[in-house]
């Protein structure tokens, strides 16, 4: 793991497959799984690439530190904090308290070396995609939190709450 002294964690909804996106959309709406996003990273910073940024239904994401991650030198965009590559990413990110890293795919693997914890909401069900999550080594990561949400909810499939926490 490489160290930052910067508290990094990634919150992803994650499907059977490992998918987490199809044409810069989410693959499904769970109006829980939102709340709970917005609980948790309210207050705090969160990263993200620009594709991320663009598909966000409200931009800036309000009461965050929104970090966007370009490659365009220069670029900036209106309430956001620009990062040029992951480094300056990691520089600019709070170093007093936790940072939230919310995609997307490239950004998460990118990240992933880095993360000490990661929120997953696991979907128990396969989708079609062109984004997924890198393989999660489980040798890795500890759980230490879990809440299963069956089937029928608020969506046609079950999903369940899950924190990890590196070893």
């Amino acid at each position: 793991m490489e160290k930052t002294g910067k508290q990094i964690s990634i919150i992803v909804a994650i499907a059977e497959n490992l998918a987490i996106g199809l044409n810069n959309q989410l693959l499904w709406h769970i109006p829980d799984d939102l709340k709970r996003f917005k609980r948790l990273t309210s207050g705090h910073t969160v990263v993200m690439g620009k594709r991320t940024y663009e598909s966000l239904p409200r931009r800036p994401l309000p009461n965050r530190r929104n970090l966007v991650i370009t490659d365009l030198a220069g670029e900036q965009i209106d309430g956001c904090t620009m990062a040029y590559s992951i480094e300056d990413a990691v520089r600019k990110m709070d170093a007093a308290a936790e940072n939230f890293i919310i995609g997307g795919g490239s950004v998460y693997r990118q990240f992933l070396p880095y993360a000490s914890r990661l929120y997953i909401t696991w979907v128990h069900r396969s989708f079609e995609a062109d984004t997924f999550f890198p393989e999660i080594k489980k040798e890795e990561w500890q759980l230490v939190s879990e809440e299963n949400i069956p089937d029928g909810g608020e969506a046609d499939f079950g999903y369940s709450y899950c924190i990890y926490e590196r070893k």
